[in-house]
């Protein structure tokens, strides 16, 4: 009979762990990537009631939160109050999460995120039984690039969500970690293929090193593609809420390429590709992870 073991029973690490920074350091994206949901949904809880989180959501494995950077006192209480982010402190290209819990909430915040993926160092305290555990990481600040593209296909061959999702996968790497994929669906316009749907998918970069990866996506694209029409559009800054009307209007009604160039203009967005589909390249980038919303059709 195999005689089993495990190695460390009572951690489970975190994939990767990442901060992504706005230009003022005022806003910080902490994006947990877990492999438990279930213990991962437990700190969610907990860490949601914090001063320093000012929203969290789970998308796939990934656990995102919102968080005004600073320091505060997180007064844990057993079973109510278990675990938090003690402070995130943005260092120039730096950034310091302490985390602190109790019992298992303590294992979580030292062990299990200090050995995460594409952690520079740590700094963690003893954890288990009834003591408060504190463990500080420290992550590289990194960027976020938000790559949006549409019309990869034809009426017989292709899907672009799905040649997006692994040249995604093909280009990750840890300067530049692909972190989410949505599709957007459009209005359904007479020059559609068949669903009238673009795609956006987000990664996280160190500052300065975006370009190999957009480099390699773009000449990737236009190896597969089956259109003469692609459009891939780039956003590079921490919020594209700005896209939002743009990006709302092309679901309610047919819009003009020169509409898409004017909007992306206005936003500072970058054409790769200068095709028909950057309507729909450009529409699709402030959907960037909101794959439940981006779904849905303006009109019913």
């Amino acid at each position: 009979m195999v005689q089993l073991e495990l190695e460390d029973p009572y951690v489970v690490i975190y994939k990767q762990i990442h901060a992504v920074v706005d230009q003022e350091g005022k806003q910080v994206e902490l994006m947990e990537r877990s492999r438990c949901y279930g213990g991962s949904a437990w700190a969610r809880y907990h860490y949601s009631r914090g001063p320093l989180v000012l929203s969290s959501r789970n998308l796939g494995e990934w656990f995102r939160y919102m968080i005004s950077p600073g320091s505060a006192d997180l007064d844990l209480v057993s079973s109510k109050r278990s675990a938090g982010i003690e402070s995130v402190q943005v260092q120039g290209q730096e950034v310091e999460v302490t985390y602190a819990g109790l019992g298992g909430g303590g294992v979580g915040a030292t062990l299990s995120r200090a050995k995460a993926d594409d952690v520079l160092r740590y700094n963690v305290t003893e954890c288990g039984g009834g003591r408060v555990a504190r463990g500080t990481i420290v992550l590289p600040r990194r960027d976020r690039v938000i790559i949006g593209v549409d019309d990869t296909d034809s009426k017989t061959l292709g899907a672009t969500w799905s040649l997006i999702h692994n040249i995604a996968s093909k280009v990750d790497r840890p300067e530049a970690r692909y972190i989410s994929h949505s599709l957007v669906q459009l209005f359904p316009v007479p020059t559609k293929t068949q669903n009238c749907v673009s795609t956006v998918v987000e990664f996280a970069c160190l500052p300065g090193k975006a370009e190999g990866m957009l480099s390699d996506f773009k000449a990737l694209l236009r190896k597969y593609t089956v259109s003469e029409q692609t459009g891939m559009a780039v956003f590079r800054d921490f919020d594209p809420s700005e896209l939002l009307p743009f990006g709302q209007r092309c679901k309610m009604e047919r819009v003009q390429y020169e509409d898409a160039l004017e909007a992306a203009g206005n936003a500072g967005v970058q054409i790769f590709l200068n095709g028909q589909g950057l309507i729909g390249a450009v529409a699709a980038l402030p959907f960037c992870a909101r794959p439940d919303e981006s779904i849905v059709p303006g009109i019913q």
